[in-house]
């Protein structure tokens, strides 16, 4: 006995979606009918019987193949190709480099407490030059609370660092009297942290470009060779991203770990 035939569906270019509306059903094939339409690609079928005289199939859209995006094949690093082109002791070297440069700032400028180490080092823009705070001023710490700038040698350059003390990040607040500066340590507060937290992000975006730098350096001396196939030019500048890669991971997780001590996160 044959079924009335009521089909409703989502996916109606499926050719199996086709044949199904203008054939009969049967109850009894309606299984074999389903896993015809599975393989054809449609994730789910709802067969739903009323009254003895009506099928209703539902589909819905299949995903995103994720087995193929996990099937992508990985960028192995084999230094020796890349040294065919490229030194990679210098390219690592000069990665890392901007690393450790971003460790320094970040001890340098990003004490929850300024120090007179930190304001010794504070680079000061003077005459088209740049010098370190300690080699135009004398630095004391007069007390647990107050540090003082000493000018006399210099006096010119009390502008330019009370410019560059404005910019560091250190939350300081200068006071001027003749040729000296009186700083005042300011007090650990949750907004002097946040402000921390950022100085941290943004040396980081700092090292991360330095990063990039090298690698676009490097590529553009790559494709710039002569005699060189494209797939090993290819091949060469993949590795170098991962590489790079690996060095703002680096660089990322000094950070992380510099923002939850600046926050006090547990």
């Amino acid at each position: 006995m044959y079924l009335t035939r009521r089909i409703s569906y989502v996916l109606c270019n499926s050719p199996a979606f086709r044949q199904l509306q203008h054939s009969p059903i049967v109850t009894n094939s309606a299984s074999k009918r389903c896993t015809s339409l599975e393989k054809q690609g449609i994730r789910s079928v709802l067969i739903e019987i009323r009254n003895c005289n009506a099928i209703s199939i539902r589909t819905y859209a299949k995903g995103k193949d994720k087995k193929k995006e996990k099937g992508k094949s990985k960028v192995v690093v084999n230094e020796n190709q890349i040294n065919d082109l490229v030194n990679v002791e210098t390219l690592k070297g000069q990665m890392e480099k901007a690393v450790i440069q971003m460790e320094e700032d970040f001890v340098k400028q990003l004490s929850l407490r300024s120090t007179t180490g930190a304001i010794e080092s504070l680079p000061i823009n003077l005459d088209g030059k740049e010098h370190k705070l300690q080699e135009l001023a004398q630095i004391i710490r007069k007390n647990p609370k107050t540090i003082v700038i000493n000018f006399v040698m210099f006096p010119q350059a009390i502008p330019a660092v009370l410019k560059a003390l404005s910019k560091s990040g250190m939350n300081l607040n200068p006071q001027q009297d003749g040729t000296s500066l009186f700083i005042p340590i300011p007090k650990v507060t949750k907004e002097h942290r946040e402000q921390l937290a950022k100085n941290a992000k943004q040396l980081f975006v700092k090292c991360k470009d330095s990063v990039r730098d090298v690698q676009m350096k490097n590529v553009k001396q790559i494709k710039k060779k002569d005699k060189v196939s494209e797939d090993l030019v290819r091949s060469v500048e993949q590795q170098i991203v991962v590489i790079a890669d690996q060095f703002i991971a680096q660089a990322e997780s000094v950070l992380h770990r510099k923002q939850v001590e600046l926050l006090g996160d547990k």
